[in-house]
C-alpha cells in the first residue's frame, strides 16, 4: 500500500526522480530497465495528460496498444474510458492519466508485488509533481496498491476515501466493464462524481 492513513508514502523508494519537473521526470523513466518486465516490453509507458488540474486516474498497466504506440489507455478499455468521460462532460485532455506500473506484464496479467516496488518511484514522482487532490483507482490493483489492499473493488467502488490531503475515488477498470457491460451504470455513477470534484477544483482554484 503506497499511502498511510496520513497521506504519507509508506513505501521505502530506492531510487528518486525528478518531480519538479515532468519532462526530466519522463525521460528518466523511459531509461528504467530496474525489473524484468522492461526486458518484455517495448517500452515504458508514462502518463499523460493535463499536470496542472490536480486529478489522475491511475490504472493497473499498459496493454498491448499501450505497449506498442507507448502511450496510456488508447485500446479498446481506453476507447471506453474516454466514452465515459465524455458522457459526463470531462474531456481526457483535463485529467492526468496513468497506471500503477509502466511495462506491459506478460500476457496482460497482474502486475507482482516486486514489479510495483521496482516501479513505484516513478508513480510517487508523478503524484508530487501533480499534487493532486483527487486520485481515481480505476480496478483492484489500483485500489490495492495504492490505499485498501484488503478490500474488494466491488465492495469500495464509489467511495471517497481520504488520505493525508488526497481524496481517492476507486471505480471499475474500463477493461473490466468490457467483460461485464451490466456493472457500466455503477462507473456510470462513479464519474459523474469525478465530475463534480473537478469542477469543485477549478471552482477553488479561480476563487484563489
Amino acid at each position: 500500500m503506497l499511502f498511510d492513513q496520513q497521506g504519507n508514502f509508506k513505501i521505502q523508494q530506492l531510487f528518486s526522480y525528478p518531480n519538479d519537473n515532468y519532462q526530466k521526470l519522463k525521460a528518466e523513466a523511459l531509461k528504467c530497465h530496474r525489473c524484468q518486465l522492461r526486458s518484455e516490453a517495448k517500452g515504458v509507458v508514462m502518463g499523460e495528460g493535463n499536470i496542472n488540474n490536480r486529478i489522475m486516474l491511475i490504472g493497473e498497466g499498459p496493454g498491448a496498444n499501450e505497449d506498442r504506440l507507448g502511450r496510456p489507455f488508447v485500446g479498446r478499455a481506453g476507447k471506453l474510458m474516454d466514452k465515459i468521460l465524455q458522457a459526463v462532460n470531462l474531456k481526457r485532455e483535463e485529467l492526468y492519466i496513468t497506471n500503477v506500473i509502466k511495462c506491459r506484464p506478460p500476457g496482460n496479467r497482474v502486475p507482482h508485488q516486486n514489479e510495483f516496488e521496482a516501479c513505484v518511484s516513478i508513480l510517487r514522482a508523478e503524484i508530487e509533481l501533480i499534487k493532486p487532490k483527487v486520485i481515481v483507482t480505476l480496478g483492484s490493483t489500483a485500489t490495492k496498491y495504492l490505499i485498501n489492499p484488503g478490500k474488494s473493488i466491488t465492495k469500495v467502488r464509489g467511495k471517497w476515501f481520504k488520505r493525508g490531503d488526497i481524496y481517492f475515488l476507486p471505480t471499475f477498470h474500463p477493461a473490466y466493464l468490457l467483460r461485464n457491460e451490466k456493472m457500466k451504470k455503477y462507473s456510470w455513477h462513479d464519474f459523474k462524481l469525478i465530475k463534480k470534484a473537478a469542477d469543485r477544483i477549478k471552482e477553488l482554484s479561480s476563487s484563489g
